[in-house]
């Protein structure tokens, strides 16, 4: 290994810095976080469990899982498991966060029971940003991006995709029943039977499935948009750029700043069209900024910029 960078030892007793501070520069931008969660009226921001309780098994403070996600957005981990595992190896998450390590479970319902709230924190960030000076130039761009959801296209049902179903299942069972038909003219054996018995089997589980299709028909037309998601109800099907593609999921858009580029509003949307929510995200874009000009645009096949 002569003449090589040589790495350390495996074997050999090294003291590990007691003090997490000596890992972290005085410029890593965990520090930022750390400063900016700590200076939140967390309770006045609606964050459940801000106030601890006088009895019951201690749970860990809002700040703490905060500090948490806003890491993880950071830095593009998003899964509550994957940000578990951050809390037990990452040094960085270890300082942030003062050696805890709150399992994915937490992490999970910790976004999801304070989504309002973390909206709002958002908007303490935009005002933060703003005080600075990072937000002085009110131009921003907007586009729209399509997020997959859990729910698989076969438990998605718009009025087309639902007229087609029925129409195979018609289809499926007069076909059956012209076998049975063919069946009832050859002369009974015992191969003959086993099939006939397949075939109305066959032919009464096409009959449930279409008496659950006209229930779900039902409830899909009670619905605005005439289309329901069995998995994840607020997940919509959506066109997407290939021929003949599509998914069911969300259309998250996002203004953001053109000088730091950062993000001043953000919205998820049932709808497949981006631009139709060029309006929508302006307003919102020019109310974030405080912007008191008015709005104008330009539509491309490149994300859309808008100057507030």
């Amino acid at each position: 290994m002569n003449r090589f960078i040589e790495g350390a030892d495996r074997n050999q007793t090294t003291l590990f810095p007691d003090r997490l501070e000596d890992w972290i520069d005085e410029d890593n931008p965990v520090r930022v976080i750390d400063a900016f969660v700590d200076g939140l009226d967390l309770w006045g921001l609606g964050f459940e469990r801000a106030i601890a309780a006088a009895t019951g098994r201690p749970g860990y403070h809002p700040a703490v899982l905060l500090k948490l996600y806003v890491y993880g957005y950071l830095n593009r981990v998003q899964s509550s498991r994957r940000l578990e595992r951050e809390a037990g190896r990452n040094v960085e998450v270890l300082w942030l966060l003062g050696r805890l390590a709150p399992d994915h479970k937490t992490i999970a319902d910790f976004r999801k029971d304070n989504g309002a709230a973390i909206g709002k924190v958002c908007s303490q960030f935009i005002e933060l940003c703003r005080r600075v000076g990072l937000l002085s130039v009110a131009s921003v761009a907007i586009d729209g991006s399509k997020f997959k959801a859990v729910n698989n296209r076969d438990r998605n049902f718009t009025k087309a995709k639902m007229a087609r179903r029925m129409q195979q299942i018609e289809e499926s069972v007069a076909r059956y029943l012209h076998q049975l038909d063919t069946a009832d003219r050859q002369d009974p054996t015992d191969a003959i039977s086993s099939r006939v018995e397949r075939l109305h089997e066959k032919i009464s589980r096409l009959h449930e499935e279409m008496a659950r299709l006209k229930m779900l028909k039902k409830r899909m037309l009670e619905v605005p948009d005439e289309q329901i998601s069995l998995t994840d109800p607020d997940a919509r099907s959506m066109a997407t750029s290939g021929r003949g593609s599509g998914m069911v999921g969300y259309n998250v858009q996002a203004a953001v700043e053109i000088d730091h580029h950062l993000i001043v509003a953000h919205d998820v949307v049932q709808t497949g069209s981006d631009r139709a929510q060029l309006v929508p995200m302006g307003q919102q874009a020019k109310e974030a900024l405080t912007a008191m000009t008015m709005l104008s645009w330009r539509a491309s096949s490149v994300p859309s910029s808008a100057s507030v």
